[in-house]
């Protein structure tokens, strides 16, 4: 046996050390010692029966066994990567989401193994598999954020209404929960949600501008607090904050205007020497292959490589605006 197999042999062990050391946790998780709700139910008499009841006791048991696994893989939480994940509106605890991560990538590394035999192409797929959720949040938060920004002044709209019709900030934001369409519905059900907790308005309205990290709607969570604490005609004041939103979006709309231009140029820069290859590889296929000869024109393709990756992140970041 040499050492190539022997390599290969641990590697899949550990690999599959690893998958089994996530199940069985998850398994300690899930057999963990009843909670308090369990005792007390062991007290109280159960309810007629219902075919409502199947449905409801198995989700009942899904969510006590959610909850245990978190409570075994505590350790695992972080506060801004749950904050990502509520930003992001994705129903999974920081937990699970790691607990995700971690097995995709430990399953994709076992599949490469079978597949290709070698450890290399294994390390590879595990590391995209690993990435891939990340950049799944990542792609889903800014989506959720930009949506967000195209609603806001109908929300504002609607609450400027409200609030003309006599009904308080805190009333206004119900009309925009049952009149808006997600995320905002959902982002001002969130802030209506604490505040019937015990939270200080102030502080969900804080909570939500930090959850969607909206300059615009900063300014109307500053505007609004504000007018909380020294009094004022808010309707006046809404008036003057949507007209400065309606001035922001069109300034940078015409800003993404003018620099359309760079972006279209590092794209087409980019992609003009792979289709130039392609069009001489089809008129004359030995024309570029001495290219790939050993040497320095090797060198000169590695160059023009980076040179390509250097100037299109030069051109994007000059065209690049942060709203």
């Amino acid at each position: 046996m040499d050492f190539t197999t022997i390599v290969l042999a641990i590697t899949i062990l550990a690999a599959g050390a690893g998958i089994i050391g996530l199940l069985i946790g998850a398994a300690v998780a899930l057999r963990a010692t009843r909670d308090v709700d369990d005792r007390i139910h062991q007290f109280i008499e159960s309810p007629a029966s219902s075919p409502e009841a199947p449905q409801e006791a198995s989700a009942s048991a899904l969510a006590r066994a959610r909850r245990r696994f978190n409570n075994v893989f505590a350790a695992l939480g972080s506060e801004e990567m749950q904050h990502k994940l509520i930003a992001a509106n994705w129903p999974v605890t920081v937990s699970e989401y790691w607990f995700m991560r971690i097995g995709a990538a430990l399953l994709a590394f076992m599949l490469a193994l079978l597949v290709f035999r070698t450890i290399l192409p294994g390390i590879g797929v595990a590391v995209l598999a690993y990435l891939v959720p990340g950049v799944l949040l990542f792609r889903s938060l800014q989506a959720r954020r930009r949506l967000f920004q195209t609603q806001l002044l109908d929300a504002l709209t609607l609450i400027r209404g409200a609030v003309a019709a006599g009904y308080s900030f805190q009333q206004s934001l119900n009309v925009v929960v049952q009149e808006m369409a997600p995320p905002t519905s959902e982002e001002f059900r969130q802030v209506r949600r604490e505040v019937e907790l015990g939270m200080p308005l102030s502080r969900a309205l804080e909570n939500m501008a930090a959850r969607m990290d909206n300059d615009d709607f900063n300014l109307v969570v500053t505007v609004v607090l504000t007018n909380m604490l020294l009094g004022g005609n808010l309707t006046t004041i809404l008036n003057v904050v949507m007209e400065t939103i309606r001035e922001r979006i069109a300034l940078f709309s015409e800003i993404r205007a003018l620099t359309a231009y760079a972006n279209f140029a590092s794209y087409l820069l980019t992609l003009l020497p792979f289709v130039t290859v392609v069009i001489l590889a089809i008129l004359s296929p030995v024309y570029w292959r001495q290219l790939l000869d050993p040497g320095v024109t090797r060198v000169v393709l590695i160059y023009a490589a980076c040179s390509l990756v250097v100037g299109n992140i030069v051109l994007r970041r000059i065209g690049r605006m942060k709203v």
